[in-house]
């Protein structure tokens, strides 16, 4: 059924643009008064769009948030495991959204004509950030993989856990493809993408967890996030906030590691 339509607005529309009512406000307006307000088209067709609050509100977007971090690095593990990954079981899925670069403090050489990585936590580091690069790259859904990388990074071992943790949370991704990724060209490549990303920031990053919001860093925005990451998320949203934005305060994460 049509969203009912008061008729002292109907009145208001029809004087305040110099019609009368049942008739047409613009040349592509062929409804009469009463169904001026039935929907957001007919609405902008007839020029009346501001004029009826009954109307649903357009989609806001989601806040854009990409964390730039190394996969052993403390600071990094303790902001995705007690920050990130919760406020994202928390919110509906179109109000955040979430891209995740582990490379951070790394470095890249070409050794040969072949690319090679320096890693700040040393090689195992640089194993946990092509496996989960890897990851992401054959899990494809962000859904499937986050919950991967959570239990890798909450466990005792970033590296050695990938198995039990794609049995616990993504039992259809084939690990065996994530190995063949992480030994061959592909996963060069997509740490060669990560390097390239996190050298174009601006301004460059100076320690991880480096945080980006909306495309966005400053330090204001890094002290927020890492107070409370739910907080901030629902005060930059647009739309329509759900239950879990009744705020939320927590103690600071430890320091970042620095380059």
């Amino acid at each position: 059924m049509a969203p009912a339509v008061p008729l002292a607005v109907l009145a208001l529309v029809a004087l305040g643009l110099g019609v009368a009512p049942g008739l047409g406000l613009a040349p592509g307006c062929d409804y009469p008064a009463h169904r001026w307000c039935s929907s957001r088209d007919t609405a902008v067709a007839c020029q009346v769009e501001s004029r009826c609050p009954s109307l649903p509100r357009p989609a806001a977007a989601p806040v854009q948030l990409s964390l730039y971090y190394e996969s052993l690095c403390p600071a990094c593990r303790d902001f995705l495991v007690m920050k990130l990954f919760p406020t994202w079981l928390l919110l509906p899925e179109e109000m955040l959204n979430i891209t995740l670069v582990p490379y951070g403090n790394a470095q890249e050489r070409n050794v040969s004509g072949k690319l090679d990585f320096m890693c700040q936590h040393g090689p195992e580091e640089c194993l946990g950030n092509m496996m989960e690069a890897c990851l992401m790259h054959e899990a494809k859904n962000f859904s499937t993989y986050f919950p991967v990388i959570f239990c890798l990074e909450s466990g005792s071992s970033v590296t050695k856990n990938l198995e039990a943790c794609l049995q616990i949370y993504a039992p259809e991704v084939d690990s065996g493809r994530i190995a063949a990724c992480v030994q061959g060209d592909t996963g060069v490549a997509l740490m060669h993408h990560n390097a390239q990303m996190t050298d174009a920031l601006q301004p460059p990053h100076q320690y991880v967890p480096w945080i980006t919001v909306n495309g966005k860093h400053t330090d204001e925005l890094q002290a927020q996030a890492e107070a409370s990451l739910l907080g901030l998320v629902c005060h930059l949203y647009q739309g329509e906030k759900p239950e879990a934005c009744g705020g939320s305060k927590a103690p600071k994460l430890p320091a970042g590691c620095r380059r």
